[in-house]
C-alpha cells in the first residue's frame, strides 16, 4: 500500500506542476491536510473503540470460530461472540468534514493568487465546494441515524434526493451544463449536441440515491465495504490525473473541474485507507452504514462537480449489477423472500465461507415468484438445492458475493474479498478503456 500512495503522490505533483500558481498552493495544502486526516482516522478510531461499545454501537463478526455456534454449525441465538466496535464510518466521515472544512477557506484565499479573471467568480466555487461538503454531511448523518434507529427503506430512499437538492441548486446557478455530446453515427439525426434539460437533473438525481445505497447492500464481507470504495476512490483520483495532464491548458474550466474533485476525492481516500487497515480481514471494526452513505454520495458528488458522471456509471459497474441480480429478493413484488442478513455462510470445520440460502416453498410465491424463480433455476444463475419433502426449496441468496462463491466454490473471507475487489479494478479497467479508447471511434474530440 505504501508503494501505491507514493506513486500516487509522484503522478500528482507530476500534473500539480502544469496548474496554475494558486491550483497548487490548494493542492499543497489539501495533500498536507490529507496525511493529517489519515493519522487523525487511525487515531480516533483506536482510542474511541471502548466509547462505541459501551453506547452499544456493535458488532458480532458471524463468519468467525469465535461466535458461539450448535454441533450442526447453525448460529445459537440469542448470537454470542467478541463484541467488535460498529459505526466506525462516524470518525471517518466527521474527520473528512473537519479537513474540508479547513481546506475550503484555504482553497479560497490561494484564488486570489490567480493571475487571469476566471470565467466564474472566487465565490461560485466556493459555493459550490460548501454545497459538496453539505451534501456529504447529509448523507453521513443519515447513515449515522441508520446505524441507531435501523430506519425503514421507505424512509431512507427519498432522503438522498433532499440531499443532493444544494449542489443540484449550486450546479444550476454556475452554468447549468445539461447537453451531451452526440455520438458520430447519431448526428444527422440528433445535432451534434443534446440538451437533457430537467432529464439531466433526473439523471443526476437517481445516480446520487442509486450510489448512496449500492455500497450499502454491496456488503457482508470484512473490508469489502471500504475496499470497494477505495477502488472506485483511486480509479476517480486517475481519472482526474489523466484529465489534468490531457486537457490543453486553453480549457481552464475543463481542468479546474477535475482539480476541485481531486481536492474531495483526495481526502476521502485518505480517511478510507486508515479505516481499510482496520476493517480488513479479521476485522477490528466494523464501518457501519454510516461509511456506505458517505462512500456512496461522496463518488455522486466527485462526478457532479468534476462532470464525469457517465465515467462513474462504468465505475460503478459491480454495484449496478449487484442490484439488478439482487432485485427479485430486493422488490416483493418481484416475489423472491429476501431474509434480514444475505451475507455468506460459514463453514465451521473449513474455515470458509460459503453460499447462505433463502427458503420457500414454490407453489405459494406470488406475484412474478414463480416465473423469476423458473428463469434463475433454468438458466443456473443461482443455486437451488432439492425440494424437500416439505415443499421447502433452497436457493442462494441473490447477492454478487454469492453468486460468486456459487461460480468459484467456498473459500476463505479474504480470498472472496479480494476477488470481489478484482471484479472492481476490472469495472475501472473497461471504464478507462471505453473512456479513452473506443470513445475516439464515435467523438471527433475526446476531452
Amino acid at each position: 500500500m505504501a508503494a501505491s500512495v507514493v506513486a500516487g503522490l509522484a503522478a500528482i505533483a507530476a500534473v500539480a506542476a502544469t496548474l496554475p500558481g494558486h491550483l497548487q498552493v490548494s493542492m499543497a495544502a489539501n495533500i498536507g491536510l490529507s496525511g493529517f486526516a489519515f493519522w487523525l482516522t487511525t487515531s480516533v478510531v483506536w482510542s474511541l473503540g471502548e466509547t462505541f461499545l459501551k453506547a452499544n454501537l456493535r458488532g458480532i463478526d458471524l463468519n468467525k470460530t469465535t461466535t458461539k455456534r450448535n454441533e450442526h454449525g447453525a448460529l445459537v441465538r440469542p448470537i454470542e461472540g467478541i463484541p467488535i466496535p460498529e459505526s466506525q464510518g462516524t470518525i471517518a466521515a466527521f474527520v473528512f468534514i473537519l479537513v474540508m472544512s479547513v481546506f475550503i477557506p484555504s482553497e479560497f484565499a490561494a484564488s486570489g493568487l490567480r493571475r487571469m479573471p476566471p470565467r466564474l467568480p472566487p465565490h461560485a466555487h466556493l459555493s459550490e465546494q460548501l454545497a459538496a461538503v453539505l451534501t456529504i454531511t447529509f448523507a453521513s448523518f443519515m447513515g449515522f441515524a441508520d446505524d441507531v434507529l435501523d430506519l425503514r427503506w421507505r424512509h431512507k430512499i427519498p432522503l438522498p434526493f433532499l440531499a443532493t437538492l444544494p449542489l443540484l441548486l449550486v450546479y444550476y446557478a454556475n452554468g447549468n451544463v445539461t447537453g451531451v455530446m452526440v455520438p458520430g453515427p447519431l448526428r444527422s439525426i440528433l445535432g451534434d449536441s443534446l440538451n437533457l434539460g430537467l432529464l439531466f437533473y433526473v439523471f443526476l438525481l437517481l445516480l446520487a440515491v442509486f450510489s448512496t445505497h449500492a455500497i450499502n447492500i454491496y456488503a457482508g464481507v470484512n473490508g469489502l465495504e471500504v475496499g470497494q470504495s477505495v477502488v472506485i476512490a483511486t480509479s476517480v483520483l486517475i481519472l482526474n490525473v489523466l484529465q489534468l495532464h490531457r486537457i490543453p491548458v486553453q480549457y481552464e474550466e475543463y481542468r479546474d473541474q477535475h482539480a476541485h474533485s481531486l481536492f474531495l476525492i483526495i481526502p476521502f481516500l485518505a480517511v478510507s485507507l486508515a479505516l481499510l487497515r482496520l476493517n480488513w480481514y479479521p476485522s477490528r471494526v466494523f464501518v457501519g452504514d454510516t461509511y456506505c452513505y458517505f462512500a456512496g454520495m461522496t463518488f455522486a458528488v466527485v462526478c457532479i462537480v468534476g462532470h464525469f458522471s457517465k465515467s462513474m456509471v462504468l465505475f460503478l459497474l459491480p454495484q449496478i449489477l449487484n442490484f439488478i441480480y439482487s432485485s427479485p429478493q430486493l422488490f416483493s413484488f418481484m416475489g423472491i423472500p429476501c431474509p434480514r442478513h444475505r451475507m455468506p455462510a460459514y463453514d465451521m470445520k473449513l474455515g470458509y465461507v460459503m453460499n447462505s440460502y433463502a427458503e420457500f416453498k414454490p407453489t405459494e410465491l406470488k406475484r412474478f415468484g414463480p416465473a423469476v424463480f423458473w428463469l434463475l433455476r433454468t438458466f443456473r444463475l443461482a443455486h437451488v438445492r432439492p425440494v424437500g419433502t416439505d415443499g421447502v426449496v433452497q436457493m442462494s441468496n441473490l447477492t454478487l458475493i454469492n453468486f460468486l462463491l456459487y461460480g468459484l466454490g467456498p473459500c476463505r473471507e479474504d480470498v472472496l474479498c479480494l476477488r470481489l475487489l478484482a471484479l472492481q479494478v476490472l469495472s475501472s479497467g473497461l471504464c478507462f478503456a471505453v473512456r479513452f479508447g473506443l470513445a475516439s471511434y464515435v467523438y471527433d474530440v475526446v476531452l
